[in-house]
C-alpha cells in the first residue's frame, strides 16, 4: 500500500524530482547495507591517523625547550599502562566519532551535492570538514597563553588537524558507498586500510627519524665558565652570583631536600662559597656545583637548559617523578619563565 502511494506521488511529480527521490532512496539503502564496511573503514583510518599524529607530536616535542628529566622503571611502566589505556579509549572514541560525525558528514555532503550541484560531488566533504575543524582550531588557539602570533599559528594547526582527521575517513567512506563501486566486506576493507595505513606510518616514522638525525631536536646550550659568570635570579628575590675566580655569593637562593615537594618549599641560602662548572660529555650532562658552608645543604647541582641567547639553570625539587623545577635566569636579561610564588 505504501509503495503504491509513493508511486502515485512520483507519477504526479516532475521527472527531476522523481529522479532525485529515487537516487536519495538508493543512497540510503546503499549506506545502510554497507554500514559495517563503512564503519570499519572509518575507524581504521582514524586509528592510523592517530598513530601518524602521535609520531608527529613526538617529533614536535623533541624540538621543544625542555630540561633533561630522567625516566625510571616506574615512569616507563606507567607510560606503557597509559598507552594501553589510550589505545582502548582511542578505539571507543574512533567508533563514536565515526558514527556521530563521519557518517553524518558523508550523508550531509551527499545531500548538499545533489541539492546544489545536481549530483554527488566529493569536494563537499573537505568543505564540511574544514568547517568542522573550526572548533579544534579555537580550542588550540585558546590553550596558548603567549598571544599573537603564537595563538594564531596554533589555531591554524588545530584547524588543519581537525579538518584532516574528519575529511580523510569521510572521503574513504564516500568512495566505498558510491553506486558504481562493488560491495567490499569489512575484513577486506580493513586489510586495504591497514596496508596503506602501515605504509603511511612507516614513511612518517622514516621521515621523523631522518629529521631527528639531522638535528632538529632540542639541545641545551653548551655553557662555559665565562658565560656562567654573573648574577642569576629566581625572580622571587633569590640570587646567586658566580665570579670568574670560582667564588660564589648566595642571597636568598633556595636549597631543597627530598621532602620538599614544591618549588616554594626549601630553605633560603645566604652566604659565600665556591662553584665549579663540570662540562660533562656534552650539553645534556653539564652541570654547575655550588658549595656554601653557611647553608643547610648545597644549592644545586644546577643543570642547564634554555637557549644560547637565554640560558637557564634548574634543579629538580623533591621527588624526581614530580618534575617540579626551581629555575634561575641571568639577572641582566628579561625573564622568560613565569615567576611562581
Amino acid at each position: 500500500m505504501r509503495s503504491e502511494m509513493r508511486d502515485q506521488v512520483w507519477a504526479g511529480a516532475p521527472w527531476q524530482a522523481q529522479v532525485a527521490a529515487r537516487v536519495q532512496t538508493r543512497v540510503r539503502v546503499r549506506v545502510r547495507d554497507r554500514f559495517g564496511s563503512a564503519l570499519t573503514a572509518s575507524v581504521s583510518v582514524l586509528f592510523f591517523e592517530a598513530v601518524i599524529g602521535s609520531i608527529v607530536f613526538c617529533v614536535w616535542m623533541e624540538t621543544q625547550e625542555v630540561p633533561a628529566l630522567g625516566y625510571n622503571l616506574f615512569n616507563i611502566f606507567f607510560l606503557f599502562v597509559m598507552g594501553l589505556i589510550g589505545v582502548a579509549a582511542g578505539a571507543v572514541g574512533a567508533v563514536l566519532l565515526s558514527v556521530a560525525v563521519v557518517m553524518p558528514l558523508v550523508a550531509v555532503a551527499g545531500r548538499l551535492g545533489r541539492t546544489v550541484s545536481g549530483r554527488d560531488v566529493w569536494w563537499w566533504i573537505p568543505l564540511l570538514a574544514a568547517a568542522g575543524g573550526t572548533l579544534p582550531g579555537l580550542v588550540a588557539a585558546s590553550m596558548v597563553p603567549a598571544g599573537f602570533p603564537e595563538n594564531v599559528s596554533s589555531g591554524l594547526i588545530g584547524w588543519f588537524t581537525g579538518a584532516a582527521a574528519l575529511g580523510v575517513p569521510a572521503l574513504v567512506v564516500r568512495r566505498l558507498v558510491l553506486p558504481d563501486r562493488p560491495r567490499v566486506s569489512g575484513i577486506a576493507m580493513f586489510g586495504r586500510v591497514a596496508l596503506y595505513g602501515t605504509l603511511g606510518v612507516v614513511v612518517t616514522g622514516a621521515l621523523a627519524g631522518a629529521a631527528l638525525y639531522a638535528g632538529i631536536g632540542y639541545e641545551p646550550p653548551l655553557l662555559t665558565a665565562e658565560r656562567l659568570a654573573g648574577t642569576w635570579s629566581d625572580g622571587n628575590g633569590g640570587r646567586i652570583t658566580f665570579t670568574a675566580d670560582g667564588k660564589v655569593t648566595a642571597d636568598g637562593v633556595k636549597t631543597f631536600g627530598f621532602g620538599d615537594g614544591r618549588h616554594d618549599a626549601g630553605q633560603p641560602c645566604t652566604g659565600a662559597g665556591t662553584w665549579v662548572h663540570h662540562p660533562g660529555d656534552g650539553s645534556w650532562t653539564q652541570n654547575v656545583r655550588v658549595s656554601v658552608d653557611a647553608c643547610e645543604g648545597s644549592p644545586g647541582p644546577w643543570e642547564v637548559f634554555g637557549t644560547p641567547e637565554h640560558p637557564k639553570l634548574y634543579v629538580l625539587v623533591g621527588d624526581p617523578d614530580a618534575w617540579d623545577l626551581y629555575i634561575l635566569e641571568p639577572d641582566d636579561q628579561p625573564r622568560e619563565e613565569p615567576v611562581r610564588d
